[in-house]
Order: C-alpha cells, then structure tokens, then sequence
C-alpha cells in the first residue's frame, strides 16, 4: 500500500492506495463516529457497499443508493441526500463516505460541506477519473448552464483507493480516468507522460495502476497545496477542459464520459498551443494514443459560436475573457486569454480537422 498526505488550509489529509482497502475501512478512519452515511450508485452498490459496510464496526450504518452517471449530479440528489441524512439523524459527529466515482464524491461532498455546516466526509474512490476528483477538495453539482457551477472547497478526512475496485470498469471509464492522468503528465511530469504513452488499456495491471495513479495524485496534490482555491496554478488544471466542459454540456452530462471529452480537449488545446507559440508538441503522438487505445474522436458538428458561449459560462472566464490552460511544452503549462476571434477560427478548423482524419 501506498500513502500520501495532502496539506488543506484546515488540516492535512491522508491518501491511501493499494488492494483490497474496502476490507479494511474501519483501519482507516481518522477517528471514531456517532454515526456514518454511505453514499454511492446503483452500479458500485452491487459490487461494493455491503463490503464496505461490512468492515465498519461502527453500528450506526445507514446508505443511500443515486443513479449512476452524470446526470445525478443535480439539485434534486443534493436535496434527496439532504432529507435523507436528515431522516437517519446524522450529527456533527457524523461521517459522510463517498463510495464510487467522481459524481459520487462530487455530490456526497457537496452534501457533507453543507449538513449542518459541514460534516466530515471520506472519498472511496472506485474509478480511475476520481484519482482526480477525489484529491483537492472540490465538491459541486451541475447546473443545466453549466458543469460545476454549484459548489464550494472542502477537503476531505481522507481518501481510500482500492484498486481492486477498478477492475471492473468498463472500457468507457477507463478511457475517461486515464485522460486525466494525461492531464497531469502534460502539466508536470515528462516521465509520467511517457510511461502512459506506452501503456495499453487493455492490459492494466494493479502493480501499473498503483505506480502511475499514485504519481497523478501527488502531481494533484503538489498543485493544490499551493494554490487550494483555485486564485492561480490550481488554474492550470484545467488544461482540456475548457472545451471538455463545454461539449459535456452542450451534448448532455452522460452521453460521453468526462474523460473522452476532456481527450478531444487536451488535443484542442495542444493545437492552440501550437499556434500561440509557434512551436511543436507531441499531438500527433498522442492523437495516435487515443486512437489505438479506442477513444471516441469524432465529434458530431456543433456551431463554434454555440461551443464559444457555452466556454464564456466557465468559471475562468474574466470579464467575458476565456482563459485557457495551454502547453509551452510539456511539464510548461501557461494560462492565457484568448480573444473571441481567434477562439472561433480554432474551434471550426480543429472541428474540420478531425472530421478529416475519421474518413
């Protein structure tokens, strides 16, 4: 097993990695509870929830099961969960666990920063994309305008990664986490990238997922610590998901992953890079990565002045300005305004360039 620790404003947190963790829950707790709450979706509940409830010896165990996928990432599960925390009789003593992928732990989250004013809470990351999530404090709910634009920084007692976990995603959610480990290879670590670049989805294994989600959380960790709030390099994390958001948006939260669309924006942005600074990344490198690795690439024609006001909608936007998180190479990131002009001429040529290359 792995450990790190992350360093909030309001304490330092513990994130442990490895095999067979959900056995071992009660080990890993930071302190007793007058009473816990499991949150997680229909699709983990049948693999994991009586695992986890079953190895906490705490007698007050209470769970409450939302659908999977994006769409429950809404006003209506945050209240659900609020009467639902109610009903049980949770305390300031309570804990809150987010057992599943990053709707789980963005919404479970949401709803510990806000009972009472805030309870403690426990990510149980299940997927490869809530390495990501799970680490830095960011716990929010979609609105239909756009992604994350309700919610707060609270940071979590601890994180428990059970890799076991993840052998049972399926090809879409591997995809979509292993496009945010790309993400943080780009912005920090070259050795990293180059490690993913040669890494075969289809033959992932547990020794491979510690080694390389634990280098992702720490590079995660490293960002946040200085910048916990998002006022400077926390920006920087961002990089693919100004369209990423964008697109989820616009083609409806589910209907493609996370992760896919923030790949088709991670080759956005390393164009725009291209262009801005006149210099050469490895795009085609990884457009061929993708590629092999079965990644949808084909988007279906959207007007660019539609894709453009639904990225004015992101929260890095200044003064109608967006911001982009862009690459003077890898391990360089840089954030730059980018006027509207320009944005709408990048977005109809890459969207013209890859209808091309799937011909």
């Amino acid at each position: 097993m792995n450990e790190s620790r992350v360093k909030a404003k309001t304490h330092t947190y513990p994130v442990y990695i490895g095999e067979n963790l959900r056995y071992q829950t009660d080990q890993y707790l930071p302190k007793s509870f007058s009473s816990i709450f499991i949150i997680t979706d229909e699709t983990v509940a049948a693999h994991y929830l009586q695992d986890v409830q079953k190895s906490l010896a705490n007698e007050t165990i209470f769970s409450c099961t939302i659908p999977a996928g994006e769409q429950s990432k809404n006003i209506d599960t945050f209240y659900h969960l609020h009467t639902k925390a109610i009903e049980y009789g949770l305390d300031r003593q309570s804990l809150i666990i987010a057992l599943g992928g990053g709707v789980v732990g963005d919404v479970a989250g949401f709803v510990a920063a806000t009972f009472m004013r805030g309870i403690d809470f426990i990510q149980m990351p299940t997927t490869i994309l809530a390495h990501d999530s799970s680490v830095g404090g960011k716990v929010a709910i979609n609105h239909a305008q756009g992604k994350n634009l309700i919610g707060n920084f609270y940071a979590p007692a601890s994180v428990i990664y059970d890799v076991q976990t993840l052998h049972t995603l399926n090809d879409h959610e591997l995809r979509s986490g292993y496009a945010e480990l790309l993400k943080e290879s780009l912005l920090a670590d070259k050795e990293l990238y180059h490690s993913l670049i040669i890494t075969d989805l289809s033959f992932l294994t547990s020794d491979k997922l510690i080694e390389q989600l634990t280098r992702g959380i720490d590079i995660k960790a490293e960002i946040v610590e200085i910048d916990e709030h998002e006022s400077g390099v926390r920006k920087y994390l961002n990089l693919g998901h100004t369209l990423g958001h964008a697109l989820e948006t616009i083609l409806g939260y589910g209907s493609w992953t996370h992760g896919e669309l923030v790949a088709i924006g991670l080759l956005f942005a390393i164009r725009v890079s291209e262009k801005t600074y006149a210099i050469q990344l490895p795009y085609e490198q990884l457009y061929t990565w993708l590629k092999d690795n079965d990644y949808p690439l084909q988007l279906p024609y959207i007007d660019p002045a539609e894709i453009l006001a639904k990225m004015k909608k992101d929260k890095k936007t200044l003064n109608t300005t967006i911001q982009m998180v862009l690459l003077q190479d890898i391990a360089r990131p840089a954030l730059m305004e980018i006027s509207d002009k320009k944005l709408l001429n990048y977005l109809y040529d890459f969207q013209i360039e890859m209808k091309q290359r799937s011909e």
